[in-house]
């Protein structure tokens, strides 16, 4: 059994061998372009299975039953290709990545893998009536928590629940993002990168009024 396939496995779920197919098409396309475009950061380029791909593949468990799911700030598809080609045949994916080389890899490189994900080279702040409502938005590597949370607003408060990569630093980002009070968080631990954690957002639920008014 291949160590790859089993280690995708334990971190995502049940994976199909065409789709553990199409994840390993993507890493060998993606070091292709990273020779022309800056992808991903040039040191992480040899460990890309397990820094980049495993690590966004275990957002999986937590949204495979989400209709529509949206990327912000894409870059070379973490989470959001990845997820894209997991969820395939469940799930709507949007990438939003405003850089027009790297929305052109996203485009291309998913199409050849038959992949139906909606690539838009918008800026975060020009896609939100593009998208539309989404049960997900996800983020990883992008902003600040406090700036997270802003850019995001929109489908949180449209009732999508938020799940954002975060490294060892994610306990000063939380002190420092003066609206969390509006917000339901959960902290989920990193299953890859051991110092990371994966934080879930969702709108705070008012209490009901007393007699259900």
């Amino acid at each position: 059994m291949n160590s790859r396939y089993e280690a995708l496995v334990k971190i995502a779920g049940p994976v199909s061998r065409e789709t553990f197919d199409r994840l390993l098409a993507f890493e060998q396309k993606f070091l292709h372009w990273s020779k022309s475009i800056n992808l991903a950061a040039p040191s992480t380029l040899p460990h890309i299975w397990e820094r980049h791909i495993l690590d966004s593949s275990q957002l999986v468990t937590h949204v495979k039953h989400a209709d529509s799911l949206v990327d912000i700030g894409s870059g070379g598809g973490f989470p959001g290709a990845i997820l894209a080609i997991m969820l395939a045949d469940r799930t709507q994916v949007h990438l939003v990545e405003s850089n027009r080389k790297k929305a052109s890899f996203l485009n291309t490189v998913l199409h050849e893998l038959g992949t139906p994900a909606q690539v838009h080279a918008k800026r975060i702040e020009d896609s939100y009536d593009l998208v539309g409502r989404a049960d997900v938005v996800t983020a990883r590597a992008l902003a600040p928590l406090k700036l997270l949370l802003e850019l995001a607003s929109p489908w949180i408060s449209g009732g999508a629940s938020a799940y954002f990569h975060k490294g060892r630093d994610y306990q000063q980002e939380i002190a420092e993002s003066d609206t969390l009070d509006s917000y339901d968080l959960l902290i989920h631990q990193d299953l890859v990168t051991k110092e990371g954690v994966i934080l879930q957002l969702s709108k705070k639920q008012q209490p009901a009024a007393p007699g259900g008014e």
